[in-house]
């Protein structure tokens, strides 16, 4: 049997690239070739980007404070260790409306690419319907 351990002192944390969102990409670091996972630490008034996946089912786990996703155009709340799954196709963003910080893990599968300086115009607009920056109403007040 093989198996590998990240230590939470190892862990490489970074902000994301559009967002500035602090995550680490936990299945890179494990040399995870099948899926993507990653945690992500959304401090008050941050947001993931709105984005859509075409083939990867995504995992989504509250480790840490208070979960607050829209779904295409349903706003959920969900407690510590609720769990969501994501079909391919569905416009997700998670944010954070709240006063304390929100962890969230997410696991995807199979694993998507979704870099950014590396794709097309037309890639970035059928991934990131809104642009890859736009933010939630929550956060902008409208």
């Amino acid at each position: 049997m093989s198996y590998t351990v990240l230590r939470a002192e190892d862990a490489f944390w970074r902000p994301s690239n559009q967002m500035g969102v602090l995550n680490t990409d936990l299945a890179k670091q494990l040399s995870a070739n099948t899926l993507g996972a990653r945690l992500w630490r959304l401090t008050p008034g941050q947001a993931s980007t709105r984005h859509r996946h075409l083939t990867q089912h995504e995992l989504y786990v509250v480790l840490e404070g208070t979960g607050r996703i829209r779904i295409e155009h349903e706003l959920l709340t969900l407690t510590v260790l609720s769990t969501l799954l994501i079909e391919p196709g569905c416009v997700r963003q998670i944010f954070n409306d709240t006063h304390v910080d929100a962890l969230w893990l997410m696991v995807g599968t199979p694993p998507e690419a979704a870099n950014t300086l590396q794709m097309t115009p037309e890639q970035i607009a059928m991934l990131y319907p809104d642009g890859p920056k736009a933010l939630p109403p929550e956060l902008t007040g409208a």
